[in-house]
């Protein structure tokens, strides 16, 4: 008989550091610190090899450790959100099997490029950063489904989201957006769009057509 997953739920338990047996903890396979008041992530993380599932969520971290790049394991998500990262180790771009990442709330001002190498990502979520612009490798980013880009600074995608073939939404709600590609409108798969709280965009005429073959458009 297969043993159950291990999960350790730490949320909101006001730690300020994380305690050291957390670390010895190697079967672990989902593990949670969110809302925890953590400013560092020991590289000692790097020994939970089983981790599928990392929530790192609603701190104050300023940084995560290389070492997180050695949890190849790691699968079903990854939450950084509403944390004080401007950037991410290179190290990340080796997890391959990673389906979800939620860097939303930083102080990211481009997409770190480590994410495109993710190419198993379904789900991104980058909303509410300084994001001005998107790096043309999110073309490798060829298994994503969701994108969200929600109250960031962008002003325009790159053409290379027209790559997404999977894609099946794209939240661009609150942004400065003065240009959509035309290649959005080649995506066979898009199912909604929204351009709501976007006033700085004369919208293109090729959004009806998304609309006439069943794509939800919110202005």
């Amino acid at each position: 008989m297969s043993q159950p997953a291990a999960h350790l739920n730490l949320w909101k338990h006001r730690l300020g550091q994380v305690p050291e047996s957390v670390w010895d903890q190697f079967d672990l396979e989902t593990l949670v610190l969110a809302e925890n008041d953590l400013t560092g992530i020991p590289p000692a993380i790097a020994r939970l090899k089983r981790l599928r599932m990392l929530d790192l969520g609603h701190n104050t971290l300023r940084e995560v450790p290389e070492s997180l790049g050695d949890l190849d394991a790691l699968s079903d998500f990854l939450y950084l959100h509403d944390n004080r990262l401007a950037s991410l180790p290179d190290s990340l771009a080796r997890l391959k099997r990673l389906r979800y990442l939620n860097i939303s709330g930083n102080e990211f001002e481009s997409l770190p490029e480590c994410i495109c190498a993710m190419h198993s990502l379904v789900e991104l979520r980058a909303s509410d950063n300084p994001l001005s612009t998107l790096p043309e490798c999110v073309r490798q980013l060829t298994a994503l489904r969701e994108l969200h880009l929600r109250n960031t600074k962008l002003t325009r995608l790159p053409g290379a989201v027209g790559s997404l073939l999977q894609l099946r939404q794209i939240d661009l709600r609150g942004t400065p957006l003065d240009h959509l590609p035309s290649s959005l409108a080649k995506l066979p798969r898009l199912e909604k769009i929204d351009l709501r709280w976007v006033a700085t965009l004369e919208l293109p005429s090729w959004l009806a057509d998304l609309e006439s073959r069943g794509c939800l458009v919110y202005r």
